[in-house]
């Protein structure tokens, strides 16, 4: 238990320590952020528009005593090679299908924004956020349910949660799509309480700065996270029902602007859901800093991410990423860490089926 305390006192001084130099940095002439350890070297595992006014669930940090209780070897004993099964089953649907490296990133994202990282987004009734409005074009429930299933069968039963499952397999997909390797710490348990009108207040890509700064304030991350996660976008794509908006600004790239139209069918783009662009117009497929150059050129997709380079609070930031892939990669990596200790539920219940609770 020892060495979980200082693997928790590491975690907290390196976020404080982050914090303190980002506001140093902002409040100077030259802003460039920090560097962060790297730590985290790639070492893998041998073993393999929603109504303005929405509501916004408490978020509730985790106490030290919680940070703790996460260990990258929590099932070291219990389900010694549930590393090699999530990374095996992510890089098999990878391969198969691009994009659904960026749909699990999604996918983790939604469920941390909304009551930490409990993975009640994979919950399955009526009413629940994964029947919101919000949550509509998310994908990889299947895949989890794959990883799931084979657990069950490697492993004593109920012994790893569905929501430590989700987190591991963000980082598989991530280093799929090229991005950087992480530990993930394990133990989280899994929710019992899903509902829809939360999974509505997650950022639907026509918000400010100002709302994204606190949207992602309440839940202890901070402007270099908001801008760091962001990145993501690297990878992956959007509907053009969820650009529409963006397609009528000033703040965009004619040719990029006309390239959008074309793509779109604007005729129809009110009521086609099903029509898609790449986040990433330039290395759509590659997890890489070429996101922030796009947003230099005025081509960011959605009008949360060109906004990061127009707001000042945040441009500092984009245009130092744009010229240093490794602070991306090494920044990115703690800030998913960051993301998965979100609301750390350690007193709860390990599903037997990610879609329902257990009875």
């Amino acid at each position: 238990m020892k060495w979980r305390w200082c693997f928790s006192i590491v975690l907290v001084l390196l976020v404080h320590h982050m914090e303190m130099e980002l506001a140093m940095a902002l409040s100077a002439k030259d802003v460039t952020p920090p560097l962060v350890p790297t730590t985290m070297k790639k070492t893998i595992s041998p073993k393999w528009r929603v109504p303005v006014a929405r509501p916004r669930p408490k978020i509730i940090p985790p106490t030290p005593t919680e940070l703790a209780y996460l260990s990258p070897t929590h099932y070291l004993k219990s389900c010694p090679n549930l590393e090699a099964i999530i990374q095996q089953k992510v890089n098999a649907w990878v391969k198969r299908d691009y994009t659904m490296a960026a749909s699990i990133i999604r996918l983790h994202f939604h469920d941390c924004a909304v009551r930490g990282c409990d993975a009640s987004i994979l919950l399955n009734h009526a009413g629940s956020e994964r029947r919101a409005l919000a949550s509509k074009t998310l994908r990889g429930f299947e895949l989890i349910d794959e990883i799931k299933a084979e657990v069950e069968k490697s492993c004593p039963p109920k012994t790893v949660s569905c929501a430590d499952i989700l987190t591991a397999a963000a980082r598989d997909a991530t280093v799929m799509a090229g991005g950087p390797f992480w530990e993930v710490p394990f133990g989280r348990k899994d929710g019992r309480v899903s509902l829809a009108n939360e999974a509505n207040s997650v950022p639907q890509g026509h918000e400010n700065v100002t709302a994204l700064i606190e949207f992602f304030q309440a839940r202890g991350l901070n402007i270099l996270d908001l801008v760091i996660l962001s990145g993501s976008h690297t990878i992956g794509r959007s509907t053009c029902y969820s650009i529409r908006q963006r397609l009528s600004t000033d703040n965009i790239d004619l040719k990029y602007l006309n390239s959008l139209r074309r793509q779109c069918n604007n005729s129809n783009i009110n009521i086609n859901l099903n029509r898609f662009v790449d986040l990433d117009a330039t290395t759509p497929n590659t997890f890489d800093e070429i996101y922030y150059t796009n947003l230099e050129k005025k081509m960011g997709l959605l009008q949360t991410d060109q906004l990061l380079y127009s707001d000042a609070r945040t441009s500092p930031l984009v245009a130092a990423l744009a010229s240093q892939p490794s602070l991306f990669f090494n920044q990115f990596a703690v800030s998913m860490i960051k993301l998965g200790n979100v609301q750390v539920r350690t007193a709860g219940e390990v599903r037997l089926n990610c879609n329902y609770v257990n009875p």
